[in-house]
């Protein structure tokens, strides 16, 4: 139910998926952009559900390749949405980098940014039935999109 303790190379892969576009993207934020007047609220979920999502990955052996099973579909369907997040990154990069290509959506998914890597991971804990997984990715879920929900609206309104 909690999981069996062990390093995941999957949860390695997908973290080097989430965290270097993140660190390209410290160098090369949107214009006008600032983290100015978040939701503490909001922020303290996003931190928390950070940390306990990357932990997560890491020391749970189940998100691990062990055999076929249907269950491997729920990580085939992870692994597209993480592609999905690097190509939404991609066409970040080449764009003019605004705050509206930041906050923009991706093949129908709205704020791709930041909802598509939350769902991946939720869809990590399913393949793995790690129930900590699912419970961290709905902490940080609630924290991360709630925060650029509460960014987009701000454009909105200044547009």
């Amino acid at each position: 139910m909690f999981g069996n303790l062990g390093f995941s190379y999957i949860g390695l892969l997908f973290l080097l998926m989430l965290f270097i576009p993140n660190i390209m993207w410290s160098k090369r934020k949107p214009q006008g952009y600032t983290s100015e007047k978040e939701n503490k609220l909001l922020l303290f979920f996003e931190r928390l559900g950070e940390v306990l999502t990357c932990c997560c990955s890491l020391v749970f052996s189940d998100f691990n390749i062990h055999e076929w099973t249907l269950w491997l579909l729920w990580l085939i369907a992870a692994f597209i949405l993480m592609i999905m997040y690097e190509a939404w990154w991609v066409r970040y990069f080449r764009s003019e980098r605004k705050l509206s290509d930041f906050y923009s959506s991706f093949l129908g998914i709205p704020l791709a940014g930041a909802t598509l890597p939350v769902i991946a991971f939720f869809m990590l804990g399913m393949y793995g039935k790690v129930v900590c997984m699912l419970i961290a990715t709905l902490i940080l879920g609630i924290g991360h999109i709630g925060i650029h929900i509460q960014h987009k609206k701000s454009i909105d309104n200044k547009n």
